[in-house]
């Protein structure tokens, strides 16, 4: 009878020896798995926070060149008429637009969205002005339309979408 306790004893022993080293065990691979989870997130930051950050970057810049006084500098002769400009704003915008499309993998889709809607109010106040004067009338005519009717937006859809990346950004750091 002693033999038999003493066998039980041995096999209880032994089975919390054993389930007492499962448990250690596994909790050491499971410390060990989010460890690795966390130093490949950490990795995944390290690589993609850059990539991000230049993304708003390149949005504001885009923002800020598609803007109708940045573009009237950049783009009005004397020589030009009215669609001449209207033609050339157009194709800088979409141009710059398409440059600028792949960095919308690294933006939110909301920031995405403001920033297209911002590139079509600005397409809409150029074409909208484009219809009130005469196509042949001279370019300081359109551009001094379109800065009237920029100015009346408080604020505007550049700033909003402006303001939006930058909070947005903030929110990466």
């Amino acid at each position: 009878m002693n033999e038999i306790i003493v066998g039980i004893l041995i096999v209880l022993v032994g089975a919390l020896v054993l389930g007492t080293a499962y448990l250690l065990l596994n909790m050491f691979f499971e410390n060990e798995r989010k460890k690795r989870l966390w130093e490949q997130k950490n990795q995944h930051i390290k690589i993609t926070l850059p990539l991000r950050l230049q993304a708003y970057e390149r949005m504001i810049l885009f923002l800020e060149r598609m803007s109708p006084n940045s573009l009237i500098i950049r783009l009005q002769t004397q020589q030009m008429n009215a669609r001449q400009l209207q033609v050339e704003m157009l194709s800088l915008i979409r141009a710059e637009f398409e440059h600028n499309l792949a960095q919308q993998l690294y933006i939110s889709s909301q920031a995405w969205d403001v920033v297209v809607s911002a590139k079509e109010n600005v397409i809409k106040i150029i074409n909208i002005s484009a219809e009130e004067v005469n196509p042949n009338s001279s370019s300081m005519e359109l551009s001094q339309k379109i800065m009237a009717q920029w100015m009346l937006l408080n604020p505007t859809p550049i700033r909003t979408a402006i303001d939006f990346l930058k909070k947005e950004a903030a929110q990466l750091f």
